[in-house]
């Protein structure tokens, strides 16, 4: 029988080593500037919303593509090489729009960005196995998380800023955004490139059909079906927030585009504590307060119309939601240590849920004629949520 050997970097260079890789994580938050780009983009190029959702719609159809063959990668290059060629690509992503503001030039940039974002998520994860013992790998997956978080609330700002006082007389200035980010890529590259992480030697390198055969593993299967859950009530809070206060409380876009805001904040705040309560907190009791959040949330949704009880139940999502994946991450890593780089190709798969849980929650929403529709799907997520919250186990 096969001894398993976890390579942990000693105590005394993690904290050098954990810096570099917290600056990926904060590229890895680069990603979400397509929400707010893709505006500018559809102002200036007087696109449709059709073609202008085509540029959000790109980032996860990418990980569906690259999720899987990123983790067979992994097994032929390493994690460092990987995390280094994502970062690479994103670069790129970042340089393109600097050359040209044509809709084809968007295309391949929003085309690139996504594919760098499913190659980094799926092997910057699993990086993080060999600087973190695994009954601390939930907590400091969050914090990466968190830091994360940090990118995707700043592009709006630098967009902000850029298309108002940066070139207050014209329509690029939005578009300082790119290079800023580029430059902040830059400097992750130099200091993962600099940083010496020593990995453990995978095994022989699976095939496509084999890292798939995963699934065959209940545990396996089930964890890709949370990840999968997780990611559809987060996009399906961001689509639906704004709708429910429009639908119940008769706001205007403008205002109503507040609850975005909210959602993000409480999701912030969550990965921020989250990564310390999970230092001292048993990963499946945290789950299950967090699953009840969202369930407790939901249950308003379906009652309540008063405003403030609305955005309560926006916040207990935001803050409910903001640990699933990085438990759910944890969990599975651990579950096969083996087979990690695999396991996390399949993991980052299952964001393709950000793509078919808002589809099913229009069609329901069409179908009730209103956002309960949407709010049933979302409930079958979170019920989901519950039955897998007895399946976690005990570090």
């Amino acid at each position: 029988m096969k001894t398993e050997t976890s390579t942990i970097s000693p105590k005394h260079s993690v904290l050098a080593q954990m810096i570099p890789v917290m600056l990926c994580f904060f590229a890895m938050g680069f990603v979400d500037l397509v929400g707010t780009a893709s505006n500018y983009v559809q102002k200036d190029l007087g696109l449709t919303d059709a073609q202008a959702n085509l540029f959000p719609s790109l980032v996860f159809f990418w990980f569906l593509i690259f999720s899987v063959p990123t983790g067979l990668l992994m097994n032929r290059i390493g994690r460092k090489n990987t995390v280094l060629l994502s970062l690479a690509v994103t670069l790129v992503s970042l340089v393109v729009p600097m050359f040209g503001e044509g809709f084809a030039v968007m295309l391949i940039a929003f085309s690139m960005l996504g594919i760098g974002n499913a190659l980094m998520q799926t092997s910057l994860n699993p990086l993080v196995s060999n600087l973190i013992a695994p009954a601390r790998l939930a907590s400091t997956l969050t914090f990466g998380q968190f830091v994360k978080a940090i990118a995707s609330f700043l592009a709006p700002i630098i967009a902000a800023w850029g298309a108002t006082t940066l070139l207050p007389t014209g329509h690029l200035g939005w578009r300082m955004l790119f290079p800023i980010y580029a430059v902040v890529c830059l400097i992750s590259i130099a200091a993962l490139g600099m940083t010496r992480i020593e990995e453990e030697p995978a095994d022989k390198a699976s095939g496509f059909g084999a890292c798939l055969r995963l699934l065959g593993n209940p545990f396996i299967l089930l964890c890709f079906l949370g990840i999968l859950c997780h990611v559809g009530i987060d996009v399906g809070t961001n689509t639906t927030a704004p709708k429910l206060l429009i639908e119940r409380q008769g706001m205007a876009l403008e205002e109503a585009g507040f609850a975005t805001s909210l959602y993000f904040i409480f999701r912030t705040a969550g990965c921020f504590l989250g990564a310390f309560i999970l230092r001292k907190v048993q990963a499946r009791s945290f789950f299950a307060v967090s699953v009840a959040m969202m369930l407790a949330a939901m249950c308003m949704l379906f009652f309540v119309d008063s405003l403030p009880l609305l955005y309560l139940s926006i916040a207990l999502i935001g803050f409910g939601n903001s640990n699933i994946f990085s438990i759910i991450f944890a969990q599975a890593l651990n579950a096969r240590p083996d087979k990690k780089n695999e396991v996390s190709g399949l993991m980052i798969m299952g964001l393709f849920g950000g793509t078919i849980f808002p589809l099913a929650m229009g069609y329901a929403s069409d179908a009730l004629g209103g956002q309960y529709g949407a709010i049933a799907v979302m409930t079958v997520g979170v019920a989901y949520l519950l039955a897998y919250t007895f399946k976690i186990k005990k570090a």
